[in-house]
């Protein structure tokens, strides 16, 4: 059943052209350093004279920044930034989000209510306000908005596993297990927990595009961690120096990478969802 949905996953085109997308992406991340010309806060100077605002050309891909700064070595090294952020605040979601949907389902009564109540009140805490705090709180770091995405977008992923839950503790193998005299642990993990884990995979997939747009939401703020090159700190510093108009290959190339790879982690989302839902395939 796996290998016939995995199969399924790489017979469609664009979950193909997505996988391959998110490849390159991570390759590019993998070796950066090798792969970037210059390094990305160097001020690159020719016969003493600093290369401001050069345009896209065969030395710098990319051009330069006001500061004389190759783009595209801050695009290729932003790339770790943003799948770091991506991967990791998907990671803890899901485990949060899944551990509080799990026990909420499972043992409901006062226990849900408690916990569905406060993911209510997460839902009405506004991401970038939060995050403002929560720098102001701490410091300006990439952990801080890992985080931050972490403690606020959990929620969707618990109520999705509750609601799955609800449906699969009234099936008789759960009867069964717990008659055998089961713990309520061996229960929710090894009897529970593998049949809801493609919607937890599927909605990992769409929190790293939301991770990925928040840190470039936040850095475009200029909450962002100001040691680390991201792409949305480029875009932050692009507008800053008015580059919309006079410089516009300074903000494309950042703006087209998180364009590219939110597509490429949606596409592959989009292929996983219909590989594990037939009437999705069926169009219906």
């Amino acid at each position: 059943m796996k290998s016939k949905k995995i199969n399924l996953l790489f017979n469609d085109p664009l979950a193909v052209a997505g996988i391959i997308i998110l490849t390159i992406f991570i390759i590019i991340a993998i070796f950066a350093p090798q792969i970037a010309p210059y390094d990305p806060n160097e001020i690159i100077r020719v016969d003493g004279k600093i290369q401001r605002l050069q345009r896209p050309s065969g030395e710098f891909i990319f051009g330069t920044t006001y500061m004389g700064r190759d783009i595209f070595s801050q695009v290729v090294m932003g790339s770790r930034i943003a799948l770091r952020v991506g991967l990791l605040a998907a990671f803890f979601v899901a485990i949060i989000g899944t551990t509080v949907g799990l026990v909420s389902g499972y043992y409901g009564g006062w226990i849900d209510t408690i916990a569905m109540r406060f993911v209510d009140i997460l839902y009405g805490i506004p991401f970038i306000p939060f995050v403002i705090i929560l720098v102001s709180l701490l410091k300006p770091s990439v952990w801080n908005i890992i985080l931050a995405v972490s403690i606020l977008t959990w929620r969707t992923v618990a109520r999705i596993v509750r609601s799955q839950v609800l449906s699969i503790i009234q099936r008789p193998y759960i009867k069964a297990a717990r008659v055998a005299g089961a713990s309520d642990f061996r229960i929710m993990f090894f009897h529970i927990l593998p049949n809801i884990l493609p919607l937890i995979f599927v909605e990992m997939s769409f929190i790293v595009g939301w991770a990925i747009i928040s840190e470039a939401s936040v850095s475009f703020v200029g909450f962002g961690d100001p040691r680390a090159v991201s792409w949305g700190k480029i875009l932050h510093t692009a507008f800053n120096n008015g580059a919309v108009r006079v410089a516009p290959w300074w903000v494309a190339p950042p703006g087209f990478a998180i364009v590219l790879l939110v597509i490429s982690v949606f596409l592959i989302s989009r292929g996983i969802e219909q590989a594990i839902n037939p009437r999705l395939r069926d169009g219906r």
